[in-house]
């Protein structure tokens, strides 16, 4: 009998689940968004918060080694605990969204895009500092530029 069973299958055995979660929350955390199926999205969903919720409250070698088992890569970890978790500090929760897409026009899947809710002052933050490397970089390009006139113009 399956009386209060409420693991979600996902037609997976227990190790390819496992293996699907770990893959899922690592490409989330790289890349800040995901597409994939609803019913997948919302299996990473709570996994994806706790992890986070854990690298907010405790920063401690305890809380880092149990995301280096739950997670496949050590960038990940590292990102996880020095960028998303100071950036989300002041949140209460709801780290993540769940947006969805449509079908899959293959199998009509519905389809669904994850992505975690960063605050406005680090999106506007990371824009300004990419406009000011483009800045110094196209400063550098002139500098270098007029450095080399003045130099063919001396040896002339």
């Amino acid at each position: 009998m399956r009386h209060r069973v409420v693991t979600k299958k996902l037609n997976r055995d227990e190790s390819h689940r496992k293996a699907l979660l770990r893959n899922l929350s690592d490409s989330l955390l790289v890349k800040g968004k995901v597409e994939t199926t609803l019913a997948k999205a919302k299996y990473v969903r709570p996994y994806v918060e706790k992890l986070i919720s854990t690298a907010i409250k405790t920063n401690n070698f305890n809380s880092i080694k149990k995301a280096r088992n739950e997670l496949y890569l050590e960038s990940t970890v590292k990102k996880l605990f020095k960028d998303i978790a100071p950036k989300l500090k002041s949140k209460a929760g709801g780290y993540t969204r769940i947006i969805r897409t449509g079908n899959r026009s293959g199998d009509n899947a519905e389809m669904a895009r994850i992505e975690l809710i960063l605050p406005k002052e680090a999106k506007s933050a990371k824009k300004n500092s990419k406009k000011a490397e483009k800045q110094d970089k196209s400063a550098e390009i002139k500098e270098t530029v007029n450095t080399n006139n003045v130099q063919e113009g001396a040896v002339l």
